[in-house]
């Protein structure tokens, strides 16, 4: 049978045994390289369906994820965007609760252009895309010598702080539809913070259904002149001038970077289509820096791509095509304003009404190639649905 002892020191043994085999095994069986490993860095991406379908169609969303990063780098201590506001009330707490609206806003890029944002970064992105998206074609020095001049702290943000008691900044947009006539909503429309006005704004003789207040005149060189021309004979003689009155210049082209810079400088446009003009006769004499706004070329595309992408853009008229006056006015008002109100604008009414409010005798509504006026309408008549901005029916 063996000595107690002996078997006390066998069993002692195999119980070693037992525990090394087991250890063993754990160890080489863990760190084994026939064993499948997690690798060190593992990149998640979601497939195309998951993504919204605004992100599948354009590269812009990540574009301007990108920008607003880079941008904080860039332009401190001055913040390129619009102030947050304190508004209770606010469209962008509408918008995010949107489920359509709140996947097209983006309300983190630069709305205006000035000389911070002029990278070589930024050259080398936009000399790739055509007027009014980029600066295809454009020459180098006309734009740096014109967005230096852009360097007043007016030329970052769109509005002033508010004096409202809410803290609500509340604008109305003027278009100069038939709609407004004998509409007797000037007295609505002046109650507003900010105005927008924009083209042939005839004012005189219709004070109560336009009113009379201005703080915004929005134009691209093309249009503020053809205005000049086409409604000369409705009172429209004179670009609106006023101590207050803010200019928003559309870089549709060369000539817009041209008159902007010698605005500024008080001289003759120096080269191009519009050489020797006098930008005094339209802005007055007593102009500089702080009187004038540039939209960003980069939000004009995202504009144009989030909301107003026509089927336009793929025709034989698609090289013209770009959203009106009027609708980048709008679209402008409804990234910078607290509340909007839109007056003048396009409604399933408006065979009912002449082309403008200032027209002698009713005429049609006239579709130009160059804009899509069918896809406008709707826009504005679902932002009106949502509660987003108010859209002037009747």
């Amino acid at each position: 049978m063996g000595s107690p002892r002996w078997k006390r020191l066998c069993l002692l043994v195999l119980l070693g045994l037992a525990f090394s085999v087991l250890f063993y095994g754990h160890y080489y069986g863990a760190e084994s390289p026939t064993s499948p490993r997690l690798p060190q860095q593992e990149t998640l991406q979601l497939p195309q369906a998951e993504l919204p379908q605004d992100a599948r169609s354009h590269h812009l969303v990540g574009e301007r994820v990108n920008q607003t990063k880079d941008s904080s780098k860039e332009e401190s201590p001055h913040h390129h965007k619009e102030k947050s506001s304190l508004c209770p009330w606010s469209l962008k707490s509408k918008v995010k609760n949107d489920p359509t609206f709140g996947k097209q806003f983006d309300f983190d890029g630069p709305v205006l252009m000035w000389n911070r944002h002029f990278t070589p970064e930024t050259w080398k992105k936009l000399k790739e895309r055509s007027v009014p998206y980029g600066w295809r074609g454009l020459p180098h020095s006309v734009i740096s010598s014109t967005l230096q001049l852009l360097s007043n702290a007016a030329n970052i943000r769109l509005l002033n702080e508010t004096t409202s008691p809410d803290g609500c900044v509340r604008c109305a947009v003027v278009g100069n539809g038939g709609i407004l006539n004998g509409s007797h909503q000037g007295k609505e429309i002046d109650a507003h913070d900010f105005v927008f006005r924009l083209n042939g704004a005839v004012i005189k003789g219709f004070e109560a259904d336009v009113g009379t207040k201005i703080s915004f005149y929005g134009f691209t060189v093309n249009t503020m002149k053809n205005s000049l021309i086409a409604y000369a004979e409705y009172g429209f003689t004179q670009i609106p001038q006023a101590k207050d009155i803010r200019y928003i210049f559309i870089p549709s082209d060369k000539r817009d970077y041209l008159m902007l810079k010698s605005a500024i400088l008080g001289i003759p446009v120096p080269e191009g289509y519009d050489k020797g003009d006098k930008p005094q006769k339209y802005f007055g004499s007593n102009t500089s820096a702080e009187k004038f706004k540039l939209l960003h070329p980069e939000f004009m595309y995202y504009l144009t791509e989030r909301f107003l992408k026509s089927e336009i853009i793929n025709s034989q008229f698609g090289h013209l095509y770009m959203p009106s006056t009027g609708a980048i006015m709008l679209l402008t008002a409804l990234h910078t304003c607290d509340q909007l109100s839109a007056f003048g604008f396009i409604t399933d009414s408006y065979r009912t009404f002449s082309d403008h409010y200032y027209d002698h005798e009713k005429k049609p509504l006239v579709f130009y190639t160059n804009h899509d006026m069918l896809l406008e309408p709707e826009l504005w008549k679902s932002l009106h649905r949502a509660g987003i901005m108010k859209l002037y029916q009747r």
